[in-house]
């Protein structure tokens, strides 16, 4: 089995992002560790709309230059440790400013690349990546969408072609979340661990020019998200996000998941970390050949870091842990 274990570098976009040294720069560095304890790549998709606003307001407030030298030395770090960089896209920093206290998260129309007119979009795509690229002087081909929302892909299909994105890792089967913000609909797309697709990313096309490396998907019960809030109340020492900010509100989705069994992806986030060996487990039983972990530094528990660091210690040997930048 190949495990690609993927998180997604940012703040938060509530109505307080959070600090970088609480979101990124303390909780990467415990991720690192286990990379170099065990010798295992992980794959970091970095929220390059934040950088590139670090960039342009640290000319306006000079206390944001301590951030940005944190971020890109960290950035460094990650690609020294033998860890991967890929493209992750948050429009919204487009829109977003910092007020000499606090960042202004901009959602209104926003937060999607579909909300942005097409040339607009293209700008976006092409910027980001360059600007990466340039950082890290690296190769990117691999795009996560922000909050998931990738479709539709459409209007993407023609830029990624034309600036080398082939690979995609924003799905999970089952998954569906509506709301004013962001929307994502992925109920048909294939139980597969890998596909090609062309112009619809549910849509399996077996000559299609992109990749999807689905984020896996496990089944969660009521049960779980019942003990997921509770044990966060009862033991924040252990279950007490690493992040400090707050995350975008999802209307009607507590009540959703307390009441329901939920399709969502595979996460070593909080207390989501506990279901990593079984979801191993499930994908080997269902005959997958990749299995996609998705996490947030952010999102990291004490709990959750303990739990990942023995999911790897018992599965490294067996299988093998990837990152994106090995496909060709």
């Amino acid at each position: 089995m190949n495990i690609f274990l993927t998180f997604d570098y940012e703040l938060f976009f509530g109505s307080e992002t959070g600090s970088v040294e609480k979101c990124l720069i303390e909780p990467t560095n415990a991720l690192l560790v286990l990379a170099k304890r065990y010798s295992i790549p992980m794959t970091f998709f970095v929220d390059v709309g934040y950088l590139i606003r670090l960039e342009t307001e640290s000319e306006k407030h000079r206390q944001l230059k301590s951030d940005l030298a944190k971020v890109k030395n960290q950035i460094t770090e990650i690609i020294e440790s033998g860890c991967d960089i890929q493209l992750h896209i948050h429009p919204h920093w487009e829109r977003s400013y910092f007020n000499g206290q606090k960042w202004i998260i901009d959602m209104n129309g926003h937060y999607k690349l579909s909300d942005f007119e097409v040339e607009e979009m293209i700008h976006i795509v092409s910027f980001y990546k360059t600007y990466l690229e340039e950082l890290t002087q690296k190769s990117v081909h691999t795009f996560r969408a922000g909050g998931w929302c990738i479709q539709p892909f459409d209007r993407l299909k023609e830029i990624f072609k034309e600036i080398g994105i082939r690979y995609d890792t924003s799905v999970f089967a089952g998954g569906y979340f509506e709301s004013k913000d962001y929307f994502f609909d992925f109920r048909t797309a294939p139980r597969k661990s890998v596909y090609r697709f062309e112009e619809d990313v549910c849509l399996e096309k077996a000559n299609g020019f992109f990749t999807e490396y689905p984020i896996s998907s496990y089944k969660y019960s009521p049960l779980f998200y019942w003990r997921l809030y509770t044990l966060g109340r009862l033991f924040p020492e252990q279950h007490k996000m690493i992040g400090d900010g707050q995350f975008l509100a999802q209307p009607g989705r507590k009540k959703s998941v307390l009441t329901n069994f939920t399709w969502n992806h595979v996460s070593s986030d909080g207390y989501y970390a506990s279901k990593l060996q079984q979801s191993l487990q499930n994908w080997k039983n269902d005959k997958h050949e990749n299995m996609v972990v998705i996490g947030h530094p952010k999102g990291n528990t004490k709990f959750s870091v303990a739990k990942l660091e023995r999911f790897i210690h018992r599965n490294y040997l067996e299988n093998s842990f990837r990152s994106f930048q090995e496909l060709h």
